[in-house]
């Protein structure tokens, strides 16, 4: 089964949704704005990600700028994560064993 970290309102989010629902593949959607992720959580999904904090990250949004986190390190980064979910990239999905980030949506493929 996959889970999509997801954003409704996002176009890609929604994308990659359609994407997963045309394939046939069972889903677990999570709406991380209403149901905001903690520390460990978003911990296991940069390491599912093979990527750092600032990766998975939307890094263009103004609660980015605002809260100085160019340069911060990787425990403010996941900090600011949880306290500000809109700062996650989107969409993620993972099956478990590994994450892709849907940007493009079609690097959801690569999950089954």
């Amino acid at each position: 089964m996959l889970t999509i970290y997801h954003n409704p309102r996002c176009s890609k989010s929604r994308q990659t949704l359609q994407l997963i629902q045309d394939n046939n593949q069972d889903v677990n959607i999570v709406e991380y704005l209403k149901t905001p992720l903690n520390k460990s959580q978003i911990v296991e999904l940069a390491n599912l990600l093979n990527v750092s904090p600032i990766d998975m990250m939307r890094t263009k949004e103004a609660e980015f700028k605002e809260q100085n986190l160019k340069g911060a390190n990787d425990d403010a980064l996941i900090e600011a994560m949880v306290n500000t979910p809109k700062l996650i990239e989107r969409p993620i999905v993972t099956d478990e064993n590994k994450a892709v980030i849907g940007r493009p949506p079609e690097n959801v493929l690569t999950l089954f």
